[in-house]
């Protein structure tokens, strides 16, 4: 994208604070992981303890923050993720240690359940000389991927995602369509 997304305005809103707006009624916490302290966030932050490892530090920081047995990962350039998708997801926790939605073939880690007892697992791929890659850290958890097919299809839209500036065009017309 070349700049932040996080501060890319959709409409009115920051992405950031679209997708908050979406997760605050859901979750009694809501925590924001960023590389640095946001002062324009209103909401708790923590900090990726890593450099250079990418979501998997901002899920670490996470999930020792949380106060919770799960917690609700969801990138900010989704802006379109939908109550209902959680609401599903959330369904397919017994017994594991992630719930993860599968779309078009791929894994969707950034819009996915995870156990905070999962954290020592995750600090040993952290600490391994791997790519610090969230699917490398899913392939060490009980995990329940979700397929498409076990979606609505208006839930999937939550994984429109925002990349290229094209994208954030087609999300703008998108917004004014709904």
């Amino acid at each position: 994208m070349g700049q932040d997304k996080a501060n890319l305005l959709l409409g009115e809103h920051t992405l950031l604070q679209s997708v908050a707006a979406i997760v605050q009624p859901l979750f009694r916490d809501v925590i924001v992981s960023v590389r640095r302290p946001r002062a324009e966030c209103n909401l708790p932050q923590v900090s990726d303890d890593l450099a250079h490892a990418g979501p998997l530090a901002g899920l670490a920081a996470g999930l020792a923050r949380a106060e919770t047995a799960w917690v609700f990962a969801v990138a900010c350039d989704m802006p379109f993720i939908t109550p209902q998708l959680i609401a599903r997801l959330a369904g397919f926790r017994e017994g594991v240690d992630a719930v993860v939605p599968v779309v078009q073939g791929y894994p969707q880690p950034l819009a996915a359940f995870y156990a905070t007892r999962s954290q020592d697992a995750l600090r040993v791929c952290l600490a391994g000389g791997g790519k610090h890659s969230l699917r490398e850290f899913l392939a060490g958890l009980a995990v329940c991927y979700v397929d498409e097919a076990e979606m609505q299809a208006t839930e999937l839209r939550s994984f429109f995602d925002l990349d290229t500036p094209q994208d954030v065009a087609l999300a703008i017309n998108l917004r004014k369509a709904m």
